[in-house]
């Protein structure tokens, strides 16, 4: 058994049942080399490195479809394969039993963020029916997902359309009926001031922003600057005795520095931080604090 083979065994023991999706390799075992298993597949994203010869040859001997993508600030490409059985570049995974869509074409994510998969169970444990969820900077909508499948009632935003549609699909993929939700296309930022004109308040927010983003008008946002301001705004549109789920992935930030930021848009709220999952075992980026009110 290969060191490859035997990381991929040894990772998938400990994961929740029915959960197919996880890091095999943090950067550990190859420095600037990150390996994810996804259903049958295995996608290697690199950073400023080549994939050794070495380990071209133990992805070779899994005999699964191997993809290859670069982790450099300006590349967004889609991965490319790099060996192994031609397959589908769209396919299902599973994640805690929840099945989710992914696309090996949709460029530099795949559909969902293997970081936050505690995160999501906690979000389905803590919801139940007859609350109302926001899911602000949705992406694919994975939190919806898993807040809808717990009963709740959910709002999906995000500014791409195709993001929204995405949504949609992963929601029948797991027998909910989107036309039972919410969904706004549009800036964050935006859609809470006219939450909080509308007096539209919901019982859970998940914020989950992109480390850096430009709006319409070209004024630039940065979670080092601006997420405390963020925090009071969803604030703002937070029932009574709501919470909000905090996370960032910024590597500019830590974790004195993010707690500091919510706190200051959530004056008084009691603050719990939550780790990093298990695979991933390298660099502890990954920010998150739950805010009750």
């Amino acid at each position: 058994m290969s060191i490859l083979t035997d990381l991929i065994e040894s990772r998938a023991e400990r994961l929740p049942q029915h959960t197919d999706a996880y890091r095999v390799s943090d950067g550990t075992q190859w420095p600037g080399i990150f390996i994810d298993a996804l259903a049958d597949r295995l996608l290697v994203s690199v950073r400023d490195t080549a994939i050794p010869r070495g380990l071209r040859d133990l992805l070779v001997e899994t005999g699964r479809p191997v993809y290859h993508k670069r982790l450099d600030k300006d590349v967004k490409d889609a991965p490319i394969q790099l060996c192994g059985p031609q397959v589908p570049l769209r396919f299902e995974i599973q994640e805690n039993g929840v099945r989710y869509i992914m696309d090996m074409e949709a460029g530099y994510s795949q559909g969902i963020f293997l970081d936050q998969r505690d995160n999501r169970a906690t979000v389905r444990r803590r919801c139940h029916k007859g609350m109302r969820l926001l899911n602000t900077f949705s992406y694919t909508g994975a939190f919806s997902v898993c807040a809808a499948l717990a009963g709740a009632t959910t709002t999906t935003l995000d500014l791409a359309q195709p993001c929204l549609n995405w949504c949609r699909e992963n929601m029948e993929l797991n027998g909910i009926d989107p036309s039972q939700h919410y969904f706004c296309k549009g800036d964050t930022l935006h859609w809470l001031d006219r939450f909080a004109r509308q007096g539209r308040t919901f019982d859970a927010i998940v914020l989950d922003p992109p480390t850096f983003s430009r709006d319409e008008k070209g004024r630039i946002w940065r979670v080092e600057k601006d997420y405390g301001k963020l925090v009071a705004k969803a604030m703002s549109c937070l029932a009574p005795h709501g919470w909000l789920l905090c996370t960032t992935n910024c590597r500019k930030v830590t974790h004195a520095q993010f707690r500091k930021l919510v706190l200051s848009g959530a004056p008084g709220c009691q603050v719990t931080a939550s780790p990093m999952t298990f695979d991933f075992d390298g660099e502890d980026y990954l920010k998150t604090l739950w805010v009750n009110s």
